[in-house]
């Protein structure tokens, strides 16, 4: 399994709340379940957490999150999703299935979840995988938007959340403990958001502060106030 303990100061920090914001989630309770389990049942958690000992997440994890919350909306089971995770990390020796490229993984992750289905009595969900290769792709094609994998690994390395309004905007395990930055200027979208505030919504003061250009604070402060809306 791919491991972090090496070096965990690159693996990205998220408190459940940042997850919560950078999914789009109106609350973070489904969340806490799919990272701990829930309280009163005997269903565990669907993801294996790199800290298991701290509320936060990692930038794996997040991207785990991020698969399991689409494929949620296209109505496949918590009970397919659980299995077809233990079945992969299993069958394929990782930790994070969920975060692994569609390019690579798109075959294997469809017959994975193909087979979950089944097991566990999903029959939407069977019929899902198991029908038109061209569906399926699209699917997993919406899921990669806007992420880049390490061709070494497959795994998932860095992640435009919105690559159409913000493709400057971007999350790099490796860079500022993963938190959203301006790719260009290299400085953390929060940073120059409270520095905006404390400026009184003077863009050029900001830029100014910062060296960098007015359009990169703009976009910084456009991304912020979206994740808090």
């Amino acid at each position: 399994m791919e491991a972090i303990d090496t070096d965990p100061l690159l693996a990205g920090f998220y408190s459940i709340g940042d997850a919560t914001r950078l999914l789009g989630l109106s609350h973070a309770a489904k969340l806490r379940g799919w990272i701990n389990g829930w309280p009163n049942s005997k269903s565990g958690a669907i993801v294996d957490r790199d800290f298991k000992k701290s509320p936060t997440v990692s930038f794996l994890d997040l991207m785990e999150l991020r698969f399991i919350e689409y494929f949620r909306g296209q109505g496949v089971s918590m009970q397919t999703l659980r299995k077809a995770a233990e079945m992969a990390r299993k069958e394929w020796s990782v930790q994070h299935p969920f975060a692994l490229s569609n390019v690579k993984y798109l075959t294997d992750r469809r017959h994975v979840i193909a087979q979950a289905s089944e097991a566990v009595g999903d029959k939407p969900t069977w019929e899902l995988a198991t029908g038109q290769y061209l569906i399926w792709e699209t699917i997993e094609a919406t899921i990669a938007k806007g992420v880049i994998f390490d061709p070494a690994t497959h795994l998932a390395s860095r992640w435009k959340p919105r690559p159409g309004d913000h493709p400057d905007i971007v999350l790099d395990p490796a860079r500022a403990f993963g938190k959203p930055l301006v790719d260009s200027a290299g400085i953390p979208t929060d940073a120059l958001f409270r520095q905006w505030k404390a400026e009184d919504g003077n863009f050029d003061r900001v830029a100014r502060w910062f060296d960098v250009s007015r359009d990169q604070v703009e976009n910084a402060v456009r991304f912020e106030l979206e994740l808090a809306s």
